[in-house]
């Protein structure tokens, strides 16, 4: 199953997970990672139904970021390697 899932979000998990130069991993990132990810979930489920009857489309724009952040977010800590979440988090 995560095979098939790592194939699907390829594009998503090649862009974090290549390159060949040291990095610096530790477990708690991945912790960190998915519990932020859930986080902005949350938020983009909560302006969503908070603003759905409103007829003004601006408010699709913080549930679209959000929801892009959690997705990215999610598959990395979920199913990428240890590579691709240092390079979420910057350290090398």
């Amino acid at each position: 199953m995560k095979n098939s899932l790592r194939a699907l979000f390829s594009p998503i998990l090649n862009f974090f997970e290549k390159g060949d130069e040291p990095y610096t991993y530790k477990p708690l990132n991945r912790k960190i990672l998915i519990f932020m990810s859930t986080l902005f979930l949350s938020l983009a489920i909560i302006v969503a139904y908070l603003s759905g009857d409103n007829s003004d489309p601006g408010y699709l724009i913080p549930v679209v970021v959000f929801s892009v952040m959690a997705i990215i977010g999610l598959v990395v800590g979920l199913l990428g390697n240890d590579r691709a979440v240092s390079k979420i988090w910057g350290s090398r």
